[in-house]
């Protein structure tokens, strides 16, 4: 699937404040992977942060460079995403965010190949002087999916969970949830300049026919 935000922002980036059922393309992204806090000051989430927007933007202004990259076309940074899990949990304990397991990704378009990947990654740490090399090339297939807009802090997402969770079971399907197929979240709001009653975060499950 050709990476074209225009097309695409409404049906998986914008989604309606009601669950909608949405088929996800496989999607690359630049990921790094972690456990803890994600509110831990200088802890392994922001740090993994800082490494996926040094490897973005090293590929997004590429054009800029000796390095070209066949198909290339300017582009605007994709909004940040992760995927959560706890072990052993059936869904999240929103108490316990030091059991997080976390895959922090930004999506990558289309024509960005593991090689390119791997010189963005060997140029960031050499530009920024940041150990860059946690960062992975990394492949989603979600596929069938539940999702929608939640509105506030990440602490209320239960509501917003129970409400998709009333809508499969309305609609004759359940949550598919494994060690492949997590829950996701798209941040469409900077949190250091937003107040988190104003946060705007997409919701994404899994999910499976009854």
């Amino acid at each position: 699937m050709a990476f074209d935000f225009k097309k695409e922002y409404k049906e998986f980036y914008m989604p309606a404040n009601t669950p909608a059922v949405v088929t996800v393309p496989k999607i690359n992204y630049i990921a790094v992977r972690g456990k803890g806090d994600p509110n831990e000051e200088g802890g392994a989430y922001k740090q993994a942060i800082g490494v996926l927007y040094a490897v973005a933007y090293t590929l997004k202004m590429s054009y800029k460079t000796e390095y070209k990259i066949k198909g290339f076309f300017e582009y605007v940074v994709p909004p940040l995403e992760g995927f959560w899990w706890q072990d052993g949990a059936g869904s999240i304990d929103y108490a316990d965010k030091s059991s997080f397991h976390w895959i922090s990704a930004i999506r990558l378009p289309d024509f960005v190949t593991q090689t390119h990947f791997d010189w963005a990654v060997m140029q960031a740490t050499k530009k920024k002087k940041l150990d860059c090399s946690m960062a992975e090339f990394l492949t989603v297939d979600e596929g069938l999916c539940v999702q929608i807009m939640h509105h506030g802090s990440f602490d209320d997402e239960p509501k917003t969970i129970a409400i998709m969770d009333a809508f499969l079971s309305e609609h004759g399907y359940v949550n598919d949830m494994d060690d492949r197929r997590l829950h996701h979240e798209i941040y469409l709001s900077d949190a250091r300049k937003v107040a988190p009653e104003k946060w705007k975060t997409v919701i994404r499950h899994p999910i499976r026919k009854a």
